[in-house]
C-alpha cells in the first residue's frame, strides 16, 4: 500500500495483523517491523485495542535492528562468534576504528567519514573485499582496507556494530540454508511500516524472509523518507513489483 502522510498506514498494518489471526495464523507466526522502538510500542498497543493479550501472545513486533538481534542471538555462533555478544554504539566504534587506524597507520583525522563510509557500506549490503575491489580512489581504497581490519577486530572481540545486525543475518542466511529454512517457517508472514526508508540490507532481509511463500504486507509514502542519510532507498517501493 502506497499513501500519503496521516492516510492511516499504520492503522492497515495493525488491522492485517487481527485479520491474518482471525483467518487461522497463530499470533507466533506474524511479524511486524517498522523504525524506532516507540513506533512499535504503539503498534502494540493498537493491536492490543482490536484483540487481547492471549490472542496475541507471542506476536513479533519489533524494529529491524531488534528482529536481526534476535536471530544473532540464536544463531551467531554459525558466524564464528561466542554466545554473549556485545553491541557497539556509535562512540565504541569511533574508539575502535581510531585505534586501528594508528594500528595500520591511517590517517586519524579522517576517522568520522571512516565510520560513514562503512555504515553506508554496510547498508548497502557491500562487504569489505567488495569495497576494495570497487573502490576507485586513494580514500575509499583506505577506508575499505580499514573497514577489513574493522570487521576482523569485532570477531576477535565478540562484538557487533547496529549495522551488523541487519548485515550478519542476511549473511547468515545465505551461508546455512536449513537455518533460513528454520526462520521461514517462524516467520510465515511479514508485515513492514513506512517501507520506503528501507535500506539495501534490510530490503535483502525482508526478501531472505518471505521466501517462496511471498507473504508481505509494506505500507509507504516514497515523499516521506527521512533515512537517506543512512541508505534508504525509496527505490525499494518499486522494486516490490519485480521481486514479489
Amino acid at each position: 500500500m502506497l499513501a500519503g502522510a496521516g492516510s492511516g498506514k499504520t492503522g492497515v498494518i495493525t488491522r492485517k495483523i487481527a485479520w491474518l489471526i482471525h483467518q487461522g495464523y497463530a499470533a507466533p507466526q506474524i511479524c511486524a517491523v517498522t523504525f524506532t522502538n516507540k513506533a512499535a510500542r504503539e503498534m502494540r498497543q493498537r493491536v492490543n485495542r482490536f484483540m487481547d493479550k492471549k490472542t496475541t501472545q507471542g506476536l513479533k513486533i519489533s524494529t529491524f535492528h531488534s528482529l536481526g538481534q534476535r536471530i544473532l542471538f540464536q544463531e551467531s555462533h554459525r558466524l564464528g562468534y561466542r554466545r554473549g555478544f556485545s553491541i557497539m554504539d556509535s562512540r565504541d566504534v569511533e574508539t575502535c576504528l581510531d585505534g586501528l587506524a594508528h594500528r595500520i597507520d591511517q590517517d586519524n583525522d579522517t576517522i568520522k567519514l571512516s565510520m560513514y563510509q562503512i555504515s553506508r557500506w554496510k547498508n548497502d549490503f557491500i562487504d569489505p573485499e567488495t569495497a576494495l575491489s570497487s573502490a576507485d580512489n586513494p580514500t575509499l581504497q583506505a577506508q575499505a582496507r580499514l573497514y577489513a581490519e574493522y570487521q576482523q577486530q569485532l570477531l576477535a572481540c565478540n562484538a557487533m556494530d547496529f549495522d551488523d545486525l541487519i548485515m550478519l543475518p542476511v549473511q547468515l542466511f545465505r551461508a546455512h540454508a536449513e537455518v533460513l529454512n528454520q526462520w521461514q517457517d517462524r516467520i510465515r508472514y511479514l508485515l513492514i511500516d513506512e517501507y520506503q526508508d528501507t535500506n539495501t540490507s534490510q530490503y535483502e532481509l525482508v526478501k531472505a524472509l518471505c521466501g517462496v511463500r511471498q507473504k508481505l504486507t509494506v505500507v509507504g509514502d516514497d515523499d516521506q523518507s527521512i533515512y537517506a542519510w543512512r541508505g534508504a532507498r525509496p527505490e525499494n517501493l518499486q522494486r516490490l513489483q519485480h521481486d514479489f
